[in-house]
């Protein structure tokens, strides 16, 4: 288990509060292992630089309406996209060499 520092932990039920959704919710989303929980004394946590996907998540299936086999989906597709960007500038990086050489 890797060592977090408490001050970038925010509570589940305090976040589940805030934003107006169910803790379940959370939990679901843990279990597909598209976040990860800490737990310390029986609390649940969620790191601070999981919020952005988390919120991500929130959107997708409240506003939305998307399921969580689709959360799971479009999160894998854009993961893909990103790897395939990423890809891309890497391959036309190593034509610029190949240009300027000739």
């Amino acid at each position: 288990m890797r060592t977090m520092q408490t001050e970038n932990l925010i509570a589940v039920n305090e976040f589940c509060i805030n934003h107006n959704i169910e803790i379940s919710f959370i939990s679901s989303l843990q279990q597909t292992g598209l976040i990860e929980i800490t737990t310390i004394k029986e609390t649940g946590f969620i790191d601070a630089g999981q919020l952005q996907q988390l919120e991500k998540f929130i959107r997708l299936y409240y506003e939305l309406d998307i399921n969580l086999e689709g959360i799971e989906t479009v999160t894998h597709l854009l993961q893909r996209i990103i790897s395939m960007q990423d890809e891309i500038i890497a391959l036309r990086n190593r034509l610029r060499l190949y240009e300027i050489n000739e």
